[in-house]
């Protein structure tokens, strides 16, 4: 008769045979080829280009995954993945430091060549996770020296997930050609002139927990560069673009929408900032049908909005405060609708100008249970291109300052002041 516990005993072997025969020991491993094995060597000085190009080109062959273990792996050149092959390396989260241990690669290639050939090309269905790409040529100048695109995507489907690229002129291109349904994830730079730029996507891209910050140089001179030239998010086409949990700091622009040959993009961008910058957030041109929408957000400092955009702009539960010379918190023109919806700005007019917090020229304008915050001073323009406003259900601290000069429809009610 068999026992309780013989029973048990019996089960516990018979699943620890079954599951043996599929772990990780036993699983084929011919679909993942180590650099290593191509001959690179992580020393730091070995130029790796042609083993690890050989190892990538290898994997193509039948798709699969290039390894790169831990070790600092110069590259002299230029990386090409082709399709259905994933370069990775050790880590399972983006390294925070340039000399933190890991799978490291030192990129030499474009030195001088802002417009040169990226340090690694990404084509359709291809990955890059796990990686640090550092430029140990770079310097901590003001200007630093220009190179091209880290990373370049050419077809859809392209993956870039727990990377770190410490010091790039240029961070990210996925605009040059099409790159539809993107998804970059847990990626980490210092983007000393361009961070990321989003261009013909025609297919729902994503952007998750993206850090853009001193990483590399926290109070050198190559952050005043980057204060004065440096953007940091690039839209341009793209339909139906999701960005969650993203941050840049010291950049002139953080966010910026433009139009290029393909037209104009709309974008839905939640729990994200600009902080220590002129311009949080510039609009040039938006889609009419669908705009730009930022919710749970926070911005240091101002908006820009253009006289070209004819689409939506929409800021939900948004909180705005200054650096040391803001004027205007916004400055609103174009043919486009502008929203401030639960706001609350903390201050605007710092130098004490007499600037109002919302200078709007724009044709459509609502604002709805905002927070004005800083006491007796001006808090709304409304220009003469203003055709339709709505302000109500504000609180306007020390007292309601709005300056209508437009003949519009205005509504303005159910406000308080103090």
């Amino acid at each position: 008769m068999i026992t309780y516990f013989q029973l048990l005993l019996s089960v516990a072997l018979f699943c620890n045979a079954f599951f043996s025969a599929f772990s990780d020991e036993n699983i084929e491993k011919s679909d993942v080829y180590s650099v290593t094995a191509f001959g690179a060597k992580g020393d730091g000085q070995t130029d790796n280009t042609s083993a690890f190009q050989e190892a990538l080109n290898k994997a193509s062959e039948t798709g699969g995954t290039v390894f790169v273990p831990a070790g600092k792996f110069l590259l002299a050149g230029n990386l090409n993945v082709p399709p259905n092959v994933v370069l990775e390396g050790i880590w399972r989260g983006p390294a925070r430091h340039k000399d933190s241990k890991g799978s490291t690669l030192l990129a030499r290639a474009g030195k001088g060549d802002r417009d040169g050939q990226p340090f690694l090309t990404m084509n359709e269905c291809s990955g890059l996770k796990g990686i640090v790409v550092h430029y140990p040529d770079q310097i901590d100048e003001d200007p630093p020296i220009p190179y091209p695109w880290t990373i370049r995507g050419k077809g859809d489907n392209i993956l870039i997930t727990d990377v770190l690229v410490t010091n790039p002129y240029q961070a990210i291109d996925f605009g040059t050609y099409p790159c539809g349904r993107h998804y970059i994830n847990r990626f980490y730079a210092q983007a000393l002139y361009r961070g990321i730029f989003i261009d013909k996507c025609f297919d729902v891209g994503r952007i998750e927990n993206v850090h853009l910050w001193p990483f590399w140089s926290t109070g050198g001179p190559v952050r005043r560069f980057t204060e004065r030239e440096g953007v940091a998010f690039i839209f341009g086409r793209t339909d139906w673009q999701f960005v969650t949990n993203t941050f840049c700091i010291g950049y002139n622009v953080g966010f910026v929408f433009q139009a290029f040959r393909d037209g104009p993009g709309n974008v839905l961008i939640s729990q994200s900032g600009s902080d220590i910058g002129p311009c949080a957030v510039r609009v040039e041109q938006v889609q009419e049908h669908a705009g730009v929408s930022f919710v749970n957000c926070q911005m240091m400092a101002g908006v820009d909005i253009l006289e070209s955009n004819s689409g939506p702009v929409k800021f939900t539960a948004t909180g705005f405060w200054p650096i040391p010379d803001t004027e205007s918190q916004a400055k609103l023109k174009g043919k486009g609708h502008v929203f401030f919806e639960g706001c609350h700005f903390s201050d605007w007019d710092v130098p004490g100008k007499g600037a109002p917090c919302i200078e709007a020229n724009s044709q459509g304008l609502t604002i709805t249970g905002c927070d004005f915050m800083a006491s007796g001073k001006k808090q709304i323009v409304l220009g003469e291109n203003v055709k339709s406003a709505v302000i109500t259900a504000n609180r306007f601290r020390g007292g309601i300052l709005i300056e209508n000069k437009t003949s519009g429809d205005v509504q303005i009610g159910l406000n308080t002041f103090q």
